[in-house]
């Protein structure tokens, strides 16, 4: 699909004058340019064109965004030495002073600041940068923790919920609508042989041991960038930014630095959690968001990558027993691969599970 991107840019009260647009990155949820500007003193951007089949309030979603992004830019104007606009994403207005702007066409768009001179990465090969990316993550956390307002749109509904993931499983198990639901017995088994350990965490939310605060709850480790030195530099993709337990955006990030191999490993023998950057990452992530955690958020931080793994382990045999109708998939088994690959990783943070306790204990 072609745009006119510098129509859409001059929507936009950005400095500096349009030369090229192209496409940018690998995410697969919106449209997603760089724009370079002609005049070597001012910004480049990213031009988004947003999906709002998937987030289908934009106002509410642009409402979020501009929220935390102005909290977080507060709280870096008091922190001397600070480079806001690489350390923040920046929303630029458009014309008529909103975050967003539509289209002839009805697309909606937003554009940021372009963060210069960032690396990112999909693989975590060291643990000096797990520990970069739990610094990232715990400081943005923790500038968080006293935002003002009301509670954050919810974007998704109850995206990292585990009672509602097991009751859409259950809910397809039963329509078993093309026909899976045999192939799937022992996943399945082992599924709902922890279904009520896995609701711990809303538990406590429940009896009120543990606060609902601002999450990100999407921490893949490429959702962090770090500077040319590979030190913390920035949190991006704040699309999913709504209220949730710390734990979610924990368990989440441990998921995908610690994991030995791919999300989708087919041989499960290579599928196993990296104890070492289990502790570098969490040593990063404490070292920020400790002190803003209450005693028993912390008791329960080892348990948190069990649970999200776990999720997103339900959520893939969820979609392959409805006909693979969410997740792209490249193969007609993908989904159970992916949701096969998820419960080794559960299976492998279990025989882990005593020392992750310990190395957060004596982090704390």
């Amino acid at each position: 699909m072609d745009f006119n991107l510098k129509e859409i840019f001059d929507y936009f009260t950005a400095e500096g004058t349009f030369l090229t647009g192209e496409p940018y990155g690998s995410g697969h949820i919106h449209d997603t340019f760089r724009v370079e500007t002609a005049e070597k003193d001012k910004d480049n951007y990213i031009l988004q064109r947003l999906n709002n089949k998937i987030f289908k309030n934009i106002p509410e979603l642009q409402n979020n965004i501009e929220r935390v992004t102005v909290h977080l830019k507060n709280k870096l104007n008091n922190v001397p030495g600070s480079d806001i606009k690489r350390e923040c994403l920046i929303l630029i207005p458009s014309l008529e002073g909103k975050s967003w702007i539509t289209d002839k066409s009805g697309n909606f768009w937003r554009m940021y600041i372009f963060i210069s001179n960032h690396r990112s990465y999909n693989v975590v090969d060291s643990p000096d940068k797990a520990f970069e990316g739990g610094k990232a993550i715990g400081r943005f956390q923790a500038m968080l923790s006293d935002m003002p307002g009301a509670p954050l749109f919810e974007t998704i509904p109850w995206f990292h919920n585990i009672e509602k993931r097991l009751e859409a499983l259950n809910l397809k198990i039963n329509e078993n609508p093309v026909g899976r639901v045999e192939s799937v017995r022992k996943e399945l088994d082992m599924v709902f042989s922890r279904a009520e350990e896995m609701k711990t965490i809303l538990r406590l939310g429940k009896e009120g041991k543990i606060p609902l605060r601002i999450t990100h709850n999407d921490t893949k480790f490429n959702n962090i960038l770090l500077d040319e030195n590979d030190k913390a530099l920035c949190v991006i993709d704040l699309d999913t930014v709504m209220s949730g337990y710390v734990h979610y955006d924990f368990g989440d990030a441990i998921r995908t630095v610690t994991n030995t191999s791919t999300e989708d490993e087919k041989d499960l023998s290579k599928v196993n959690m990296n104890i070492n950057l289990f502790r570098a990452y969490s040593e990063g992530y404490l070292s920020e968001a400790g002190k803003t955690l209450n005693d028993v958020e912390k008791e329960y931080l080892a348990f948190a990558p069990k649970l999200i793994t776990y999720t997103i382990g339900v959520r893939f045999i969820t979609d392959f027993i409805d006909g693979d109708n969410y997740f792209k998939i490249h193969h007609e088994y993908h989904n159970i691969q992916r949701a096969r690959a998820q419960l080794k990783l559960v299976m492998s943070m279990e025989e882990q599970y005593t020392d992750m306790q310990k190395i957060i204990r004596e982090l704390t």
